[in-house]
């Protein structure tokens, strides 16, 4: 089998309702945009889709598959995944890729290869779990009192625990985070996610605060740029640290969180930002040979199948992005997310669709 064709379709992705966002000084949800389908076929008539759904998106990808990719893909064995994982990466030396655009061959091929042998794609990556219990993952209300009303509707309607995405000011999220905690209960897992907003005083003080609070982890509070910072951190606060979302180099730059001692809950191991469900794998493995967490990042449809797939993964990540909450479609009222039924990944193949595109696709945060 060889691959015949390289495509990219031009999809409208609808704006969320109402709009949200993620912390102060970061853009939440984005308006309409022009997301992309990368679509990849053969001469037996196997065919595999991404969904790449970030602003600039179309523009984005089609200049890199008619510039890079289609040559590198067209002719090529659809089954050698690993060759054409360590190709992107090859390529990305010169080219400088979108760190979300590292991984979306390796969706696609994956889609493939479950379309073709018949199986959604958790069960071709050896299956470890059919069910697993979701959290709901906010984003940044207007105040204390909104995010503990949020807090009781996501409780109340199953979800196993709560991650927080406040507004970037250490003073305010350590007193929020300590409301949560005397709100809910000592039973309620939570977590919260900085989303990079602080230098590592700010880090070190609001840390402490989720120590103090019994904070199930602590997520990405400084850029991932410099693992020393990280380290510094880690030695001094007691809450576990969950690191290496949005840190170029897949597993290997995971390694060296983990080596460094800086990831004491574990590291971050979705789709978008890890270099497709090939790097994403590659990371868990990796977690796992130190005993640590590879959390699954996002709640689009290639990490429902991480999720059923991975052996160190705790949760399915549910994003909550309105003060009236709707349950994800995903999670039943037991707060559980079951595993996906049909072949592939389920990506529709069809790409005249439009609102019903948002359960598909991760928002950026």
């Amino acid at each position: 089998m060889k691959i015949t064709h390289v495509e990219v379709h031009r999809i409208d992705v609808p704006a969320a309702s109402p709009p949200f966002r993620w912390r102060d000084g970061l853009s939440g949800s984005a308006p309409v945009g022009d997301g992309a389908v990368l679509h990849i076929g053969t001469d037996e008539g196997a065919e595999g889709v991404a969904v790449f759904a970030r602003p600039g998106a179309y523009s984005t990808l089609r200049d890199l598959v008619d510039r890079v990719f289609r040559a590198e893909l067209v002719g090529a064995d659809p089954f050698q995944r690993e060759w054409l994982w360590h190709r992107v990466w090859e390529l990305d030396r010169i080219h400088e890729l979108p760190l979300p655009t590292l991984g979306l061959i390796d969706i696609a091929l994956w889609d493939l290869a479950g379309r073709y042998h018949g199986q959604p794609v958790w069960r071709l990556l050896g299956g470890f779990r059919e069910a697993i219990p979701a959290y709901a993952s906010t984003s940044t209300f207007a105040g204390i009192a909104e995010f503990l009303d949020v807090a009781d509707q996501c409780l109340a309607l199953g979800y196993r625990g709560i991650k927080l995405h406040a507004w970037g000011d250490a003073r305010r999220d350590a007193e929020l985070c300590l409301a949560l905690r005397d709100h809910v209960g000592p039973n309620v897992p939570l977590m919260y996610d900085g989303s990079a907003g602080f230098d590592l005083p700010d880090a070190i003080r609001l840390g402490r605060a989720l120590s103090e609070a019994d904070y199930l982890w602590y997520e990405e509070p400084i850029r991932e740029f410099s693992v020393s910072a990280y380290q510094k951190l880690a030695e001094t606060v007691d809450v576990p640290l969950l690191v290496a979302e949005t840190s170029d180099g897949a597993h290997m730059n995971a390694a060296d969180f983990i080596r460094a001692g800086a990831a004491t809950f574990g590291v971050r191991a979705g789709t978008t930002l890890r270099g497709g469900i090939t790097g994403a794998m590659r990371t868990a493995h990796l977690a796992d040979a130190f005993r640590v967490r590879a959390e699954v990042h996002g709640s689009d449809l290639p990490n429902h199948h991480l999720c059923m797939a991975i052996s160190n993964t705790t949760y399915y990540e549910s994003l909550v992005t309105s003060v009236n909450v709707v349950r994800e479609r995903h999670v039943d009222d037991q707060g559980l997310v079951h595993a996906p039924a049909g072949p592939g990944i389920a990506l529709p193949l069809d790409f005249g669709y439009g609102s019903e595109l948002l359960p598909f696709v991760e928002q950026p945060r």
